[in-house]
């Protein structure tokens, strides 16, 4: 086997590894391990647009270790240059991306139009990266498997999922021949997370592709809604209006569930009007109540994480938001405000003292949230500086992603060391510091590889 790392070396998105097998009969098969878009910085969103260092058409299999659009939000562009293969993920991967897949494209028409109604892209026309028919195109190729099946690719290599607890759907992926074995943890959950299911323990694989999206932090242990009740009461007094942008996966359920929990103990009133403004949040909270073997929620529990908040559908009832008064809480994608409806609320109300735009997960560099929580006075939306007057707050210890200590315990679990373990999805720092807690707690052989290196797997 070789492994190349086409993408999430320094850095958290675009995710991408070609793993080059060798099968029984002597020829290659080239499986492509997620398919991630780029998101942050310029010059890292700049590779969405740069040629492939494999063509499409030679990769045979993709397989995906979870729906988030980092690690699934280039696979329209990859079948639109010639990918026509199958596309393995889990059944709840093929749910969600039925739903992220086109809502991508659609934001990424949208913004096109919009910079070309406007004027302010240096490219005329401005184009989008694909479109909704890409999209759809994509989704035909997806292949469900269930979790703990093995299946059997061509030339004598078997791929396994293993719930890894991050997100509905999300996996390990495990792929193996003869000889040897590499296992790809995408993004590790937590073993405590209110909503989902601890990871499934892994004992054994010859070569480990490990996330550090936290590799140098520890989440706070203490409960989260202590905060998120004193931030919305400071709030609420102030008349203001509470904007949180979430992943729509994952992040905007979490987030709702505690808030009905503090409207159910009366920590915060029962009467603030909360609104859900992501039809694609909308869509994933109701794909809760098909995979419930997979989270902690009773049915009684998905319908309460259901009716917490009011969904917002309509383009014409988000507009309406923005010059509706406080106190309300608003819930909207995108999670680091790279996109989406919540745009469009940071234009209403960032400008405003009285408000606070409240994050609660992790912001890559580059994006609009990460210039916030460093003290940005003002942010660039569609062209235009907006003043950011409003009080910024982060929520840390709301991550579904492990800590490094959590990842730490979940590597303890193995009955031996792997040859070689590779540190991926994480800022340098993160990468680094996650290298180096495994190496002197675990004593194993580590790397950070760099973009675009290629390793022999022996």
């Amino acid at each position: 086997m070789k492994l190349k790392f086409l993408g999430a070396t320094g850095t958290v998105t675009g995710s991408k590894y070609l793993l080059a097998c060798e099968t029984d009969s002597g020829g290659i098969m080239r499986i492509l391990i997620d398919c991630g878009l780029f998101q942050g910085l310029k010059q890292l969103r700049l590779r969405n647009w740069a040629q492939l260092p494999v063509s499409p058409r030679d990769i045979d299999v993709v397989v995906l270790t979870h729906a988030h659009i980092d690690h699934s939000g280039y696979l329209p562009l990859l079948v639109k240059k010639g990918f026509s293969g199958k596309v393995y993920c889990t059944e709840a991967t093929r749910d969600l991306c039925e739903i992220l897949l086109p809502d991508s494209a659609h934001l990424q028409e949208e913004e096109a139009e919009y910079a070309n109604r406007r004027g302010f892209s240096k490219h005329h026309p401005a184009l989008p990266l694909y479109t909704q028919e890409d999209a759809k195109a994509a989704l035909e190729l997806l292949t469900p498997v269930a979790f703990e099946q093995d299946v059997n690719l061509d030339g004598g290599l078997t791929l396994r999922f293993s719930p890894n607890g991050h997100i509905l759907g999300s996996a390990f992926v495990r792929i193996h021949n003869k000889k040897t074995s590499v296992l790809f943890t995408g993004d590790i959950g937590r073993p405590n997370d209110i909503l989902m299911k601890s990871p499934a323990r892994i004992k054994q694989a010859d070569y480990l592709v490990v996330e550090s999206t936290y590799g140098n932090r520890l989440h706070d242990r203490t409960d989260p809604k202590i905060k998120l009740a004193a931030i919305i009461n400071k709030t609420i007094k102030r008349r203001g209006i509470i904007l949180i942008p979430v992943f729509a996966v994952g992040r905007a359920q979490e987030v709702l569930y505690y808030i009905h929990l503090l409207k159910s103990s009366g920590a915060i009133a029962s009467d603030i009007p909360v609104y859900l403004n992501s039809p694609m949040a909308v869509d994933a909270t109701e794909i809760f109540r098909h995979h419930r073997g997979e989270h902690r929620l009773s049915p009684e529990q998905c319908s309460a994480l259901f009716h917490t908040a009011h969904m917002v559908n309509s383009v014409e009832e988000s507009k309406r938001l923005n010059v509706t008064k406080g106190p309300m809480i608003i819930l909207s994608a995108s999670g680091m405000a790279s996109g989406g409806r919540v745009v469009h609320h940071l234009k209403a109300f960032a400008p405003k003292p009285n408000n606070t735009i409240l994050f609660v997960g992790f912001q890559a560099a580059g994006t609009r949230g990460s210039a916030m929580l460093d003290g940005a006075e003002s942010i660039k939306i569609h062209g235009e500086y907006i003043p950011v007057r409003a009080n910024v707050e982060f929520i840390s210890n709301l991550s579904a992603h492990a800590d490094y200590s959590e990842i730490l315990d979940w590597l303890g679990g193995f009955e031996k060391a792997p040859k070689q373990t590779f540190i991926t999805h994480g800022e340098p720092v993160a990468a680094d510091a996650m290298r180096l807690h495994i190496e002197e707690t675990l004593r194993w052989q580590v790397v950070v590889p760099d973009y675009l290196e290629t390793v022999t797997l022996s």
